[in-house]
């Protein structure tokens, strides 16, 4: 049985460049968890743990059905109480903000053929195996067409500002406006990667 590799199918998706671009990106379905507070903390590892839980129950779900797929790359929507904070521009926002009150949206893509109701299902099974946290809080989430500037960022988070200053600066000389939420998608495994070696996709719907 050949497994359904969302990396190679969509490669536009999971590929960028170290200079701004203009892209326009499919709509797609997604596995989610959303939250609030430090990506450094013990509730985004939770939140971690139990999305991939729920990705990979759906992945043995569907091999049984002759549906085999390789589980994509974790992804992230990121925003902050703009109310309170103010319109903070993306570059000085990883800086000004507390990383206390960052809100987040994890994902992981799907393949088109698996439903909510297919979620549901591996989240009942779980249930039944362990007693994962926050698995009622794994939800089927969708992101519609939408254009981008993207970037490829290599190095640690914390230098994720110096890309986005120059994502801006691409924005501002274009006129573009501000179509949704801060994106990046992990091209590296955080936990086992070198911090100077880690390849991350940003990206700002315009």
């Amino acid at each position: 049985m050949e497994k359904l590799d969302l990396t190679k199918r969509y490669k536009r998706y999971y590929t960028a460049k170290a200079v701004p671009q203009i892209l326009n990106i499919e709509a797609a379905n997604y596995v989610s968890i959303a939250g609030l507070g430090d990506p450094s903390g013990p509730l985004y590892a939770e939140h971690i743990q139990a999305l991939y839980a729920v990705a990979y129950a759906l992945k043995f779900h569907c091999k049984e059905l002759g549906k085999d797929f390789i589980v994509s790359k974790l992804e992230g929507l990121w925003d902050f109480d703009e109310v309170r904070y103010g319109l903070v521009p993306m570059h000085e926002a990883p800086l000004k903000i507390p990383r206390s009150e960052w809100r987040y949206r994890l994902l992981i893509r799907l393949p088109d053929f698996v439903k909510a109701d297919d979620i549901e299902r591996a989240k009942l099974k779980l249930k039944l195996k362990k007693d994962f946290q926050h698995l009622q809080d794994v939800v089927a989430f969708d992101l519609p067409a939408r254009k981008v500037v993207q970037m490829l960022h290599v190095g640690p988070f914390d230098s994720e500002p110096e890309t986005l200053a120059t994502m801006k600066d691409f924005i501002d000389s274009h006129k573009f406006g501000k179509a949704g939420l801060h994106h990046e998608i992990y091209l590296s495994d955080y936990r086992k990667t070198p911090p100077e070696k880690l390849r991350t996709i940003l990206r700002e719907p315009i």
